[in-house]
């Protein structure tokens, strides 16, 4: 499901409010997108990228992000 404002989301770890995530990550936020059930997005938009949130742990709740240009230039 594609979500176009900011959904608070929490790992064991930390709380990721629209502020926290945007001074982690450098950039500012547009959509998220949740799959199935999930509390935790699959991926966010923010300006310049789409990140790939990625589970790091099966027994603990703990990701991390990572970042992929959305307009890479080719030269």
């Amino acid at each position: 499901m594609m979500v176009c404002e900011w959904r608070p989301f929490s790992t064991d770890a930390e709380t990721y409010s629209l502020q926290t995530f945007e001074e982690t990550v450098g950039d500012e936020f547009e959509s998220m997108m949740f799959t199935g059930d999930d509390l935790i997005p699959t991926y966010i938009w923010t300006v310049n990228f789409v990140i790939k949130v990625k589970r790091c742990s099966n027994k603990f709740t703990d990701i991390s992000f990572e970042k992929i240009p959305r307009n890479p230039v080719c030269e």
